[in-house]
This record gives structure tokens, C-alpha cells and sequence, in this order.
């Protein structure tokens, strides 16, 4: 099977896993994770903040030469993969990555859906609508959106509705597409896990799932099982941060994720560096420690 061939399946194959995972005909409980017919879980790098002044071909140079296989390219960074670009830039930054081995994984947007205002909702969920388009035209799996907070002066289950009918509607544009949306466990009061769950459970939708953010919200009594297990069954996207700090139980959770067949990625989102080549091989070589 050529390379070309074998993006395809892949592609295919995840979509329709990922659909049947959290379709009608399977409680979210009982849900299994789609798969990208790895074995175990690989690296994966987000460009906010350690990239964000690398354009695409210095990214894809640095992934390759310290084993980072996928990234996540956050908006606004000089990367410059914005919705704006035109069809030939965007058949350009796929054959870029096409030629590469590194995988163009997902676009970093700043969608978010929880403001009072409802134009501002609007306006953001027409936003997330040309991320996915994007994401479809450059080959990308997904887009992370995000809430960034619960309005005080709102019904905290109003705004948790409004959360998950805007990603119901963005859901249908990303199943038509091909693609995902992976909301960040993300905002102050909003990255609460149980709020997280109601926002799934609002959205109900197979193209709507979790990127799990690695916050100190997670731990329970310095536990993170509780809220991964409460999470898992939408979990389709995995940032990660400082894994050498002990008080984030980084071994229990990357423990977690093996057993529960998570082999798609973890994405480092780290701050930038005067020397980024060593501190991602660093990285990398910790990261497999904690992961074995």
C-alpha cells in the first residue's frame, strides 16, 4: 500500500469509527475510542507557543529531525494556514506535509460558543465553519474550538445548552466534511469536567468529541481517573504540557490511555525556547519514559 493510499484508509477508516463510537447505537458510556490503527499513542506538537514563529517547512524540518509525528497548526502563527488563503496556497501546505513525515493533524481555531451575546455566537460558529472547511481542503483530521468561561450572569445550564447546540450545528458542517471537532477542556469554570460532560451531552453529535487539556481540574484528591473516566468516551484529542511536573500525575493518566486504547496523539503545547531542537528531543525522550 503506497503512502497516498494509506492516508486515505486511514482517514476512512477513522471516520467511520469515530462515527459508529458515538452514534445512536451505543451509550456514551460503553463507547469505544476510533482509532488510527496504531498501536499505542505517538507525539504531536501544537505550535502555540514553541512554533509560533516557524513558517511551514521549519516546522515540519524540526518535527522530523526530533520524532515529533504530528502538529497542530494554532491560528494567528506564522505558519500562516488561515481560512483566508486561497486553493492554491491550501493544495500547497498539503503537499508540503503529504511529502513529509509529519502529520498535518488539526487547526488550532479560538472558537467558542458561551458569550451572552448572540450575534457573538453566531459569529463564532460561522468561524468554526471555515476552520473545518480548511481542515477538509488541507487534509487536516480536525478542529479544536473551545469555551473559555461560564457567564456569571447567565443560567449556567442556559450557557451549557447554547455550548452544545452551536457544536451540534458546527458537528453536521464536520461530519459533511469529513472531519472533527474537538472541544478543549479549556476556560476558567468551564474547563470543569462535569461541565465538560454536559457540553458532550448537549452536543450529542459523532463529530463532536474531547481534547483533553491535562489542567489542574482534572486531579481529584491528586487523581485524574475520575474526570478521564467521566470524559472518555468523547476523548479524540490529547494536549499535554509540562510532564515534569510532579504534580500532575502524567504516568497515571498516560496509564489510563493505554487502557483504554487512546493511539491517536498527544500534542505538546509548550513555551518557546532558544534552543527548541534540544528541548524537543528532551521532550521526546521523557515523554517515552513516562509513556512505557
Amino acid at each position: 500500500m503506497n503512502e497516498k493510499t494509506r492516508r486515505n484508509f486511514l482517514q476512512t477508516a477513522l471516520t467511520a469509527t469515530g462515527a459508529m463510537a458515538l452514534s445512536g447505537r451505543g451509550s456514551a458510556t460503553t463507547a469505544t475510542l476510533p482509532s488510527l490503527a496504531a498501536p499505542t499513542a505517538r507525539l504531536g506538537l501544537v505550535t502555540y507557543n514553541l512554533a509560533k514563529d516557524w513558517d511551514v517547512p521549519t516546522l515540519i524540518r524540526n518535527c522530523e529531525l526530533t520524532g515529533f509525528e504530528a502538529v497542530e497548526l494554532r491560528t494567528t502563527h506564522k505558519h500562516g494556514v488561515e481560512p483566508g488563503i486561497s486553493a492554491e496556497q491550501r493544495a500547497e501546505v498539503k503537499k508540503q506535509f503529504a511529502g513529509s513525515r509529519v502529520r498535518l493533524l488539526s487547526l488550532g481555531s479560538v472558537a467558542e460558543f458561551h458569550a451572552p451575546d448572540q450575534s457573538v455566537v453566531r459569529q463564532n460558529i460561522e468561524d468554526c465553519k471555515r476552520f473545518l472547511q480548511l481542515a477538509h481542503d488541507i487534509g487536516a483530521l480536525g478542529v479544536k474550538v473551545r469555551p473559555n468561561g461560564i457567564p456569571k450572569e447567565v443560567p449556567e445550564e442556559k450557557t451549557l445548552a447554547q455550548i452544545g447546540q452551536s457544536l451540534r450545528e458546527c458537528g453536521q458542517t464536520a461530519q459533511n466534511l469529513g472531519v472533527e471537532i474537538w472541544v478543549e477542556v479549556h476556560g476558567r469554570d468551564s474547563a470543569h469536567p462535569p461541565r465538560m460532560r454536559r457540553m458532550m451531552e448537549n452536543a450529542n453529535h459523532p463529530s463532536v468529541g474531547i481534547c483533553w487539556n491535562s489542567n489542574p481540574e482534572d486531579l481529584v484528591n491528586g487523581s485524574v481517573k475520575p474526570s478521564f473516566e467521566m470524559l472518555r468516551p468523547w476523548l479524540r484529542n490529547t494536549h499535554i504540557n509540562e510532564i515534569w511536573k510532579p504534580e500532575y500525575p502524567w504516568r497515571e493518566l498516560f496509564g489510563l490511555m493505554t487502557a483504554a486504547g487512546y493511539n491517536r496523539y498527544m500534542l505538546a503545547e509548550i513555551p518557546e525556547t532558544s534552543d527548541p531542537i534540544r528541548l524537543m528531543r528532551y521532550y521526546r525522550g521523557l515523554w517515552l519514559a513516562l509513556h512505557s
